[in-house]
């Protein structure tokens, strides 16, 4: 029985778009920095305005 490399699993997925997973995580587009449809960075004035606890 064998393992599946990380790129074997990383290809059979399905890549959903940035803003999607920002919005599942509550995060506002203004943090966002888009690098295309499927990467970001998020700015981190986000801890800054958050009321979590750090």
């Amino acid at each position: 029985m064998g393992f599946k490399t990380d790129i074997e699993i990383a290809q059979e997925c399905t890549m959903e778009p940035i803003t999607k997973i920002a919005e599942k995580a509550g995060i506002d587009d203004k943090y966002l920095e888009q690098y295309g449809k499927y990467k970001a960075k998020i700015d981190y004035n986000l801890l800054n305005e958050s009321d979590a606890p750090n």
